[in-house]
């Protein structure tokens, strides 16, 4: 019988370091001599590189595109099927679940459930939940080796008693009370001859926390655009944000100043060495980067979240001395130090750990409890137990558009 193996871990780890040793120094005794293959990110990006670099295309999705002009499904899903079309004696998988909707997962779950009958996988994961049903022995890191243990006791660390002071009050109040923060009346968008969304009827007022969630491919994007004043279709279309009918002559950073925005690729934009204090200031101006001199009052609430954070110790400190986790504690802080009507959180949970991630949804859930900030999540995965939306808007793919399903949560 064919054994399979999980190795559980931290983003503290040394991901690049643990897959050297399980396939260049067989850390499990059982792969000497063997050939197997690597699904993972590096993986992907090489056979990418090669061919933007190169035009070399080793690797074809279903309907024959290259890998730079296919959707992160459609990426994995043809790696995984060429790393079989090669035959390896063994194979590791890193991350096989991360950015990829329901359907796509089943697609590969199947995939990898056919190919466990005949050669022993490696599983990489950083989240409990993403453990491949086949999997018979599950490993933790201590010390540099890999401690057999149960999957119940995978996670045991607790967040609950943290973020425990309230949270700062508003900067400024807002002037003007909206009744509605965003109104989509019968809103379709098409480029060229393809529709995205169809009649798509939402409305968010103030204080609601939503979620938005719909397979990759189904308009997530293109709403996410259309709320935040980036998408010119908005324009021909029955849309109105903060009281205000789009195309009555507001300005695009009349909008954004209204909205604090998050997404886990904000990471790539802030790679300069800035302290922590001065990137959650940064949060009042909306740059990357402080350049302008803050006030007392300013200076005073980023101390606050500081402090929330648990982090006001380590104001002086490097941004990027955090961890993955605690860099997006920073920025929601950054993003929230205005307290603006709406906050829209893109994927936030995206490439966290567990402990990370339970992290960051006790302090959104804090947010959506203590203050009148309307938020927005976007995902097409749910964080059962984690976020805890009142309401989503489901959207539901079709060949002549997606269209949206409101769901109230219990």
């Amino acid at each position: 019988m064919v054994s399979h193996t999980a190795l559980y871990i931290s983003n503290s780890e040394d991901k690049e370091k643990l897959i050297k040793r399980i396939i260049c120094e067989d850390l499990f005794g059982e792969f000497s001599g063997l050939n197997g293959a690597l699904f993972s990110k590096s993986t992907l990006d090489k056979f990418m590189q090669d061919e933007v670099r190169h035009d070399k295309y080793d690797v074809l999705t279903k309907t024959n595109n290259s890998l730079v002009n296919s959707s992160e499904g459609e990426r994995k899903i043809a790696l995984l099927e060429h790393l079989i079309n090669l035959n390896p004696q063994y194979l590791v998988i890193d991350n096989v679940f991360g950015n990829l909707d329901t359907n796509a997962q089943k697609s590969i779950v199947k995939t990898l459930e056919g190919l466990a009958q005949s050669i022993p996988i490696i599983q990489i994961t950083t989240r409990k939940r993403d453990i491949l049903p086949f999997i018979d022995k599950c490993y933790k890191i201590e010390n540099n080796t890999p401690v057999l243990c149960k999957k119940a006791t995978l996670l045991e660390k607790q967040t609950n008693s943290i973020f425990n002071l309230h949270l700062p009050k508003p900067y400024i109040a807002h002037v003007k009370e909206y009744d509605t923060l965003v109104k989509f009346n019968q809103v379709t968008i098409s480029y060229e001859s393809k529709c995205i969304v169809k009649n798509i009827n939402w409305e968010i007022k103030p204080g609601e926390f939503w979620q938005l969630s719909g397979p990759n491919g189904s308009g997530k994007s293109t709403l996410l655009s259309l709320i935040s004043g980036d998408n010119p279709k908005a324009y021909n279309q029955d849309i109105s944000l903060f009281g205000v009918k789009k195309g009555s002559g507001e300005s695009i950073w009349d909008i954004k100043r209204k909205i604090g925005y998050f997404s886990s690729e904000y990471l790539r934009g802030f790679e300069r060495s800035q302290a922590i204090e001065k990137m959650i200031i940064s949060g009042f101006f909306d740059s990357v980067g402080l350049y302008k001199k803050p006030n007392e009052r300013q200076v005073a609430i980023a101390h606050q979240w500081l402090k929330i954070l648990n982090m006001y110790h380590l104001k002086d400190s490097p941004f990027l001395s955090l961890s993955v986790g605690h860099q997006r504690l920073v920025l929601i802080a950054r993003a929230m130090v205005k307290q603006p009507p709406l906050l829209i959180l893109d994927e936030p949970t995206n490439g966290l750990d567990d402990f990370d991630a339970a992290l960051f949804t006790t302090l959104v859930n804090k947010i959506a409890t203590e203050t009148q900030t309307a938020m927005l999540y976007v995902s097409h995965q749910v964080e059962e137990n984690l976020l805890k939306p009142d309401f989503i808007y489901q959207l539901q793919p079709h060949e002549t558009g997606s269209t949206g399903k409101y769901l109230k949560c219990n």
